[in-house]
């Protein structure tokens, strides 16, 4: 009986950690898809901006696998990005995608499910879900815009009239999209959460 109580944990602790990685493979995996949702459905888009559900699934990362585990699926899905794997925007791939003005908002899915998850780590309430998940977003943009300003002012060579304000209202066609797909998002979420809870206590 004493053997038996000693061996659960460290069986219960190789399983959560299994279960992570494979669900961090999993969302780098739905990222890849996410990044290119409109080479299959070019329909979804709005003014010339392409739709993509990153920012939905980096935030989904965060709120299911947590702040650890969520942040490693999207340092996954970089870095297979600048290894070479076309899994970026346009298919695009390669260590030169560091140097886009846009890269930062791949940058920035690491910070998004890390924060994401330490805020629904706290409090598991469907409207913590919801407010992480909007955090989430906000954090995407924060980063994601101010480094393609900056990318433009340094080495993108942005036209003389490119303000910090233009880079601000270039991301208003995209926004309503992310805000919604957020708070689905956390709805979603916080009811997979409950599943997945279930599942890990059998």
């Amino acid at each position: 009986m004493g053997t038996t109580a000693t061996m659960k944990p460290n069986r219960s602790k190789t399983m959560t950690g299994t279960l992570g990685l494979v669900y961090s493979a999993m969302f780098a995996a739905l990222m890849m898809i996410g990044a290119n949702i409109t080479y299959f459905l070019p329909a979804l888009s709005v003014s010339g901006v392409p739709i993509t559900l990153q920012t939905f699934f980096a935030v989904l990362a965060g709120l299911l696998l947590g702040s650890r585990y969520g942040a490693v699926s999207m340092t996954v899905y970089m870095a297979i990005g600048l290894a070479g794997a076309p899994v970026f925007a346009k298919f695009s791939g390669g260590f030169s995608a560091i140097v886009s003005p846009t890269f930062g908002f791949i940058l920035s899915f690491i910070f998004v499910a890390y924060v994401v998850g330490l805020i629904i780590e706290r409090n598991s309430s469907v409207a913590s879900f919801v407010i992480a998940a909007l955090v989430g977003c906000a954090v995407n943009y924060v980063i994601g815009t101010n480094w393609m300003y900056i990318a433009y002012k340094l080495w993108a060579a942005a036209p003389d009239a490119f303000t910090y304000k233009i880079a601000w209202i270039w991301m208003l066609p995209p926004l309503p999209k992310d805000i919604i797909l957020s708070v689905l998002a956390g709805v979603f979420g916080h009811r997979m959460a409950k599943i997945l809870r279930t599942r890990r206590s059998i």
